[in-house]
């Protein structure tokens, strides 16, 4: 039987923190460029106050998920804070909301990429080409995720770099070019330009900007020293987001003031606000070509943003099934693909119908709903974990606290969960068509939860957590060994006779390792039944051919994370050679991404095999 050791049960850590910040500033980054508008119609020249009131509730909500986040490295959010304070039912009632934030992200920011690419072809800014664009972008990304493609984080991180970099600049240019103090303080008319209530209304709806957050927490298993990495990844992006969205919105106000209780940005620019700024900045020649740049650029964020909402969707769906939320038929995946096609055609299919109307406002409105409920949740969770779990270990602690009864109590805590719950109340209360559709969404999600927990005999608030059974765990190579390589269960009978005889000189074992890699669009810990079978086949082969000193294990990795995750493997066994069958990759290149990093690692001796096994290509350190 193969072996699969202790560590191999954990999920794979990789994730540090710059690739922890640019994850998750790439899906904030992205909300800015539609929120600035949607908060103008609103707010007025209250714009820019708007965005520092929602950025300091981005701040106590932030030191909550570090908290919780750190007490529990898993995925889940508000959804495993709640599990951990309460039950089963509140975490349900968290994801279920999560799942509407995830669905309205994909609609929202799918909606505003045709808008962007209006640039290019006029049409596109508005109806029916704008629904139509924005509907297609759902529908061909939905595809892509049902096939598996992978998401590359590098380049997700080149993309987040230069949009950082290119509102750097829009801020740096816009207040040289057009920023002016005394245009701020004349665009305000507070309680008639905007009023009190749309003033209110307008903060949940600015926090659209700073959601995201929820990002690092998902990935919360795939990092690495999560200690260190969670706390240092989230503060960036609070730092960062807050001084763009700070200042920004002061920019566009001063580029296109309120002028008789009207101003460009919430209605020429409402669409595609940072274009809006782009023109008004006044750069002369060069203006076509800026807004050119911005069209492209948000549009290709917009749509990373849109993907992002269905991956989030995906795994926090077949997560949800594995906690036994929802029926298990929601979250299969699919026989060859090994993704959750159901879940994301199902809730791919309702983002799109969210699309239909052409209402921005009220995607914002509902994703403000969604948002301020999950926010709410998280903070109560981590005041209740305090009573609750009090000897649990916190790697990092919410700043500011009173003792209640010997209990500290966080101060932020408090006051982000006061303002959420009452944002949420706003939210709700001041638009009949976002209580409709909000109130309704989760009393479906109820049900549904309470009629299959019911039909399974389960309880509705214990957890019930499907487990994977796990291979028989031998400990027979420790150190001195070395290391084969399978990738993906690429199986190689020379590879093994190599690294046998190797091990044969100086009485070395030989260990098989077999990286399985995980679609993007589904959980690290997803059940992959033909690839973690395949993987096996390829073990127990090796054991026929080399004997009981041939152990292996296979691990799950995402897309170019194999070759680090060897590398590892080398130095925690105290490999003396690594052992790689050669193939060509995908892309015809005679060495994998894999090979090619664990070459310039050299952790030890290289050695590839081809067919026949007389040949063989060596590279020593």
């Amino acid at each position: 039987m193969a072996e699969r050791r202790p560590k191999s049960q954990s999920l794979e850590r990789v994730l540090g923190t710059s690739a922890l910040f640019s994850t998750a500033y790439g899906n904030v980054s992205s909300s800015i460029y539609y929120a600035l508008g949607l908060v103008a119609i609103l707010a007025l020249g209250m714009t820019p106050i708007v965005f520092v009131i929602a950025g300091l509730i981005f701040f106590c909500t932030a030191a909550t998920y570090i908290e919780a986040t750190t007490m529990y490295p898993e995925a889940g959010g508000s959804s495993s804070f709640a599990r951990h304070a309460f039950n089963e039912f509140w975490s349900f009632f968290a994801a279920w909301g999560q799942l509407l934030n995830f669905i309205i992200t994909a609609a929202i920011s799918a909606y505003f990429v045709p808008k962007y690419l209006g640039v290019f072809w006029q049409p596109l800014k508005s109806s029916p080409w704008d629904v139509i664009g924005g509907i297609t972008v759902v529908v061909v990304l939905g595809a892509i995720n049902v096939f598996g493609a992978q998401e590359s984080t590098r380049i997700n991180t080149i993309l987040s770099a230069v949009d950082f970099a290119t509102q750097v600049l829009l801020v740096i240019v816009g207040i040289a070019l057009v920023f002016n103090a005394d245009t701020l303080v004349n665009n305000v008319d507070f309680g008639t330009f905007p009023t009190v209530e749309n003033f209110l209304l307008a903060i949940p709806i600015g926090m659209i900007a700073y959601t995201g957050i929820e990002t690092i927490s998902n990935l919360a298993e795939e990092a690495k020293d999560y200690r260190v990495t969670i706390p240092a990844a989230t503060k960036r992006v609070v730092f960062a987001v807050f001084v763009i969205y700070a200042v920004l919105p002061a920019v566009a106000l001063s580029a296109m003031p309120v002028v008789n209780g009207q101003t460009e940005l919430a209605t020429t620019y409402a669409g595609d606000p940072i274009v809006g700024i782009v023109r008004q900045m006044g750069l002369g020649d060069f203006t076509p070509y800026a807004v050119l740049y911005v069209g492209l650029l948000a549009g290709t964020i917009l749509t990373i943003a849109t993907n992002a909402g269905l991956i989030g969707v995906s795994r926090l769906s077949y997560s949800m099934g594995t906690y036994r939320q929802l029926p298990r038929r929601i979250s299969a995946l699919h026989p060859r693909f090994k993704t959750p096609y159901i879940a994301i055609i199902l809730f791919g299919g309702i983002a799109c119908l969210v699309i239909v109307p052409g209402q921005a406002e009220f995607l914002s409105r509902v994703y403000a709903f969604g948002a301020m409920l999950s926010f709410t949740i998280a903070h109560v969770s981590l005041v209740r974990l305090r009573f609750r779990r009090p000897d649990t270990e916190r790697p990092w602690r919410s700043p500011v606290n009173f003792n209640l009864r010997g209990v500290p109590i966080p101060v932020l805590a408090l006051i982000g969960g006061t303002v959420t719950a009452l944002s949420f109340l706003v939210v709700t209360i001041r638009d009949t068509p976002t209580l409709i559709f909000g109130l309704g969404w989760m009393s479906i999600g109820i049900v549904v939860y309470i009629v299959f927990r019911r039909s399974q005999e389960l309880s509705l608030t214990e957890s019930s957590k499907i487990v994977k059974p796990k291979p028989i765990v031998e400990h027979e190579v420790e150190y001195d060994s070395v290391l084969v390589v399978f990738e993906d269960g690429h199986f190689s009978p020379e590879a093994v006779s190599t690294a046998v005889k190797l091990a044969s000189r100086k009485r070395r074992g030989v260990h098989v390792i077999v990286p399985i890699t995980v679609p993007a669009n589904a959980p690290i810990s997803a059940h992959l039944p033909a690839a973690e079978e395949k993987a096996n086949n390829s073990i127990e082969r090796a054991r026929l051919i080399g004997g009981r000193r041939v152990t292996g294990h296979w691990e799950k990795v995402r897309a170019g994370e194999s070759g680090r995750r060897i590398v590892a493997e080398a130095h925690e066994i105290n490999a003396r050679a690594i052992v790689f069958p050669l193939k060509r990759d995908v892309s015809g290149s005679l060495f994998s991404q894999a090979v090619q990093k664990v070459l310039e690692e050299r952790p030890c001796r290289v050695i590839m095999t081809s067919e026949p096994v007389k040949s063989v290509i060596k590279s020593t350190t």
